[in-house]
């Protein structure tokens, strides 16, 4: 059974469901989870992947730093030495932080070539010593994202002793990406569309391991499959599904949360980030930094097409001005909502 800490955050004894947004190298910046923290309040929000060598030796500011107003939110570490896993916990801790996540998922070249990433699925001793040394100077929960096993590897074997080492070193929460992980032959795309998916097997660990808090990822599309895993899981996790189509992360409070549902006020959405804007310009930005984050919302509405146009073409002007993103929003028929119920972006998978 995991171990009860007084730091255990959103998953302490309230028991209470989590939604979250993917980690997601190159989108979930500190800009894409502002925006996405005017959508929705509640869900939990990832950092990009930062690897401990460079929160120890590169720009801490610019690789930590966030605003107020993301919360909650997490940071994920990418790394395999526990005492430079450590050392970045450390440094992070200044930064606020709500949780600290460590990355066993994720299947790149690049991060397979520093010996971290979803290629410690194969030596779960080393992930369980990590976690062990964070827990030990952590304030906040530490997490960890993990796949169901890599290449030859057979899941329903290798899995339950994975969580068990996890559990033992204090992890306050798994989040498993419910596919295998092909370190060779297929390509990250690959690896989130060709290995099936065995939500079952996942399912079964929850089942088995009652008092842990064990979330899903990985192919899952709107929020009806978010609630359909939930009757099963402690926490949900969409990546590529809530970037495309960010106008589902509306429904978030109301529907996983049990939050009052109410109109949202896409005047006010739209204010907050043209002063966003603004203020990361004023900073040395461009209005593109911001508004790259932004195109997936409106999927179905007429307009969106439109909408889409002026924020990925006209935004990338040089001395644009930030009312272009009001520009964009005036594009959108938002009164008579979207076309067909449930838009999705089909290509969008999960992380």
């Amino acid at each position: 059974m995991a171990t009860s800490t007084e730091n255990a955050g959103i998953y302490g004894k309230s028991k209470a469901k989590v939604f979250a947004i993917a980690p997601m190298i190159d989108w979930t910046d500190r800009h894409c989870r502002f925006f996405h923290r005017q959508l929705s309040a509640r869900a939990l929000l990832f950092t990009e992947m930062v690897v401990a060598d460079a929160i120890i030796h590169g720009p801490r500011e610019k690789l930590l730093s966030f605003n107020g107003e993301e919360h909650p939110v997490a940071l994920q570490l990418g790394g395999s030495d526990p005492g430079k896993l450590v050392e970045a916990v450390r440094i992070a801790s200044d930064y606020g932080y709500d949780e600290i996540n460590l990355n066993v998922g994720c299947p790149s070249d690049r991060v397979q070539s520093g010996t971290f990433g979803a290629c410690l699925m194969q030596t779960p001793e080393v992930v369980e010593a990590c976690v062990a040394a964070m827990k030990q100077v952590a304030t906040v929960p530490v997490t960890v994202k993990c796949r169901i096993g890599v290449d030859d590897q057979e899941p329903a074997e290798v899995l339950p002793d994975f969580l068990a080492r996890m559990i033992g070193a204090g992890a306050d929460a798994i989040w498993i990406h419910a596919r295998k992980a092909w370190l060779k032959g297929l390509s990250p795309k690959e690896n989130r569309e060709i290995p099936p998916l065995d939500y079952e097997l996942v399912y079964r660990m929850k089942r088995e391991n009652p008092g842990v808090f064990l979330g899903i990822n990985g192919g899952i599309t709107d929020l009806d499959q978010a609630v359909e895993h939930l009757s099963v899981m402690d926490g949900v996790m969409l990546g590529r599904a809530s970037y495309h189509n960010a106008t589902l992360l509306t429904e978030v409070d109301a529907r996983i949360y049990g939050e009052a549902a109410v109109a949202v006020d896409w005047d006010q959405v739209r204010d907050v980030m043209i002063g966003y804007a603004e203020r990361v310009i004023a900073g040395g930005g461009r209005l593109n930094h911001v508004t790259r984050h932004m195109v997936g919302l409106f999927q179905g509405y007429a307009g969106a097409r439109r909408y889409r146009q002026i924020l990925s073409s006209e935004a990338t002007k040089p001395g644009v001005s930030p009312d272009l993103i009001a520009e964009a929003f005036a594009a959108v028929d938002i009164s008579g909502g979207p076309k067909t119920q449930g838009a999705s972006n089909s290509s969008a998978a999960a992380e």
